[in-house]
């Protein structure tokens, strides 16, 4: 077994960690860290929190009267609540203050100052076509898919039921001959 020559302290640990049993030295300011370790060091340490409150991150708004819809830091007022912009002409959310437990980050920033006015939230928005990557993720489908539900007349979920009935018995018509094979012996449709 390889010995390490540390004290035992939490940098100590990630840094025998990240030497995979090679033996290290001590975390004490007199002793040289090699480079490559405290690169990695610094790779652990940053990998772990992505989602920062900042100017620029996208987020959703989870409670409240926009709830629902999406909008972006502006500008952090304390460590519970910020300046949110839409802009309203995208999202149509307004400017205001909102506490940041009622948002949602997601992993999208635009790069705009802090404080920025509309006009320039809306440019870098459209530069960095953070509106179009979050509709790609499956949360956005999600959410567009629980909207669509919500906003469905009576009819509209009668048409969708009587289409579920088709689709099933589409399926088991298909399957109905595969039922009676064995399993192994089954042909591929």
């Amino acid at each position: 077994m390889l010995r390490s020559t540390t004290c035992g302290c939490a940098p100590c640990h990630i840094l025998s960690v990240l030497a995979r049993g090679k033996p290290v030295s001590c975390c004490c300011p007199d002793v040289q860290i090699p480079s490559r370790l405290a690169s990695q060091q610094e790779a652990v340490m940053a990998s772990m929190f992505t989602r920062f409150v900042e100017p620029g991150r996208l987020a959703l708004i989870t409670y409240g009267p926009c709830a629902g819809k999406m909008c972006t830091i502006v500008d952090i007022v304390d460590q519970k609540r910020v300046v949110v912009d839409g802009p309203e002409a995208v999202t149509g959310v307004v400017r205001h203050m909102m506490p940041v437990k009622r948002l949602s980050l997601t992993d999208f920033k635009a790069k705009i100052p802090r404080g920025a006015r509309e006009k320039t939230l809306k440019k870098a928005l459209e530069k960095d076509d953070v509106m179009g990557q979050w509709a790609a993720t499956s949360w956005a489908k999600k959410v567009k898919a629980k909207e669509t539900r919500a906003a469905m007349s009576d009819f509209d979920r009668f048409k969708l039921m009587v289409a579920k009935k088709k689709r099933a018995a589409v399926v088991k018509r298909k399957h109905q001959g595969r039922r009676d094979q064995p399993l192994g012996r089954r042909s591929s449709p």
